[in-house]
C-alpha cells in the first residue's frame, strides 16, 4: 500500500509528500503512535514548504539580479546614512503591499545597487515577482521589441511585475523615444505596483536629465508622488574593499 501511494503521489508531482512519507517510513517508532490525521498534517505541511521553498528559488532567478545580496550581508558600519530599523522596514514588504516606491541615490560605489538587490531579494522571499534592470539595457529591449512586433506584450509583462528595480537612472541622456516608453511602463504601473530607482544624480536633478518638460512632469508625478528615499552617502565601497585587499596582500 506504501509503494502504490508513493507512485501515486509522484504521479500528481507531490514531491514534498512523497519525501515526508518515506521519511516516515524510515522512522516508524517515531511516527506510527501518531493520529492518522496529523500525520497527513505533517505531510502537507512539508508539500507546502517545498513548494513555497521552490517558488522562491524561482523568483530569485527570474528576478536577473545584478548582484547576489541578502539584507542580512548589508554592512552597517562604514557611515553611509543606512540605518537598520529603515531597512527593516522596508523588508517587510509593506510599501511594496500599497504599490509604493522606492529611490535610492548616492554617489558612485556607495552600495545602492546591492541595497536594492537586497531588499529585492527580501520580496521574493515573500514571494512578490521581482525584475532587475539596467535603464540602458531595458530601453535596448524595448526598441528591439518595436522591431520585432513584441512592445505589446513586454509592456504588459513589466506591468504585471510587483517589483520592477530600475538601475542607473540618469546615467545617459534619453531619447524622444525613451521618455515616451518609460511613461508607457510608470503609467501602467502607477498604483498596481511598486517600482525601485537607483540613481547617482539626487532626486532634484532628475526632472532635467529627463529632459523634455511635458513628459519629465509625467513620469516623476507617477514615480515621486508616493515614494520612499534612501540618500547615501560617503567613500566608495568598492574603494574601501579594494584597499581592504590591497592591504592584506602587503602584510
Amino acid at each position: 500500500m506504501t509503494a502504490q501511494t508513493l507512485v501515486r503521489l509522484r504521479e500528481l508531482k507531490l514531491s514534498g509528500m512523497v519525501a515526508a512519507l518515506e521519511h516516515q517510513q524510515e522512522q516508524v517508532s517515531t511516527f506510527e503512535a501518531l493520529p492518522f490525521i496529523e500525520r497527513l498534517s505533517l505531510l502537507l505541511e512539508h508539500e507546502h514548504l517545498m513548494r513555497e521553498n521552490r517558488k522562491q528559488v524561482r523568483l530569485i532567478r527570474q528576478a536577473q539580479f545584478k548582484l547576489n545580496a541578502t539584507l542580512t550581508e548589508i554592512d552597517y558600519t562604514h557611515p553611509r546614512n543606512i540605518q537598520r530599523a529603515q531597512v527593516a522596514r522596508l523588508a517587510q514588504g509593506d510599501w511594496i503591499e500599497r504599490s509604493q516606491n522606492l529611490l535610492i541615490t548616492g554617489p558612485c560605489g556607495s552600495g545602492k545597487t546591492y541595497l536594492a538587490c537586497a531588499i529585492g531579494h527580501a520580496a521574493c522571499m515573500r514571494e512578490y515577482s521581482v525584475r532587475y534592470y539596467r535603464l540602458s539595457r531595458l530601453l535596448l529591449e524595448l526598441n528591439q521589441a518595436k522591431a520585432d512586433g513584441s512592445y505589446s506584450k513586454l509592456l504588459k509583462q513589466l506591468a504585471k511585475v510587483r517589483l520592477l528595480a530600475l538601475d542607473d537612472w540618469g546615467l545617459e541622456p534619453l531619447q524622444p523615444a525613451h521618455r515616451h516608453d518609460l511613461l508607457e511602463i510608470l503609467d501602467d504601473r502607477h498604483d498596481n505596483s511598486s517600482t525601485i530607482v537607483i540613481s547617482q544624480l539626487p532626486t532634484d536633478q532628475w526632472y532635467a536629465a529627463i529632459g523634455e518638460n511635458t513628459l519629465a512632469d509625467a513620469i516623476l508625478d507617477r514615480l515621486m508622488h508616493n515614494a520612499h528615499s534612501l540618500k547615501l552617502n560617503g567613500e566608495s565601497m568598492r574603494k574601501k574593499l579594494r584597499q581592504l585587499t590591497e592591504d592584506e596582500h602587503l602584510q
